[in-house]
């Protein structure tokens, strides 16, 4: 008898609501697409004078929010029903 209730207490599986966003592919794609992003801002400039910046700060900021809210849903949709399993010794 002491040998089940051993068994059960090292078989017990607990979970999380799902992976940490750092384990994930999406966590990485969102910070390099929002560093592409930046450099483009960054490097695309005034070509004529007068012309204005065609990429400029305001047309960063609305596509990193673009990025921002797409990644808050995917993030939302991954954790809508699924799990991270773990025993009780962190494994």
């Amino acid at each position: 008898m002491a040998n089940t209730a051993q068994r059960t207490i090292r078989d017990r599986r607990l979970s999380t609501e799902t992976k940490a966003s750092t384990k994930t592919t999406e966590l990485y794609a969102y910070v390099a697409a929002v560093a592409a992003v930046v450099i483009t801002a960054f490097v695309v400039g005034d070509g004529d004078v007068g012309d204005g910046d065609p990429f400029g700060a305001s047309e960063a900021i609305r596509y990193i929010t673009f990025l921002t809210i797409g990644y808050m849903v995917a993030r939302g949709l991954a954790k809508s029903g699924s799990r991270d399993f773990y025993d009780e010794h962190g494994n």
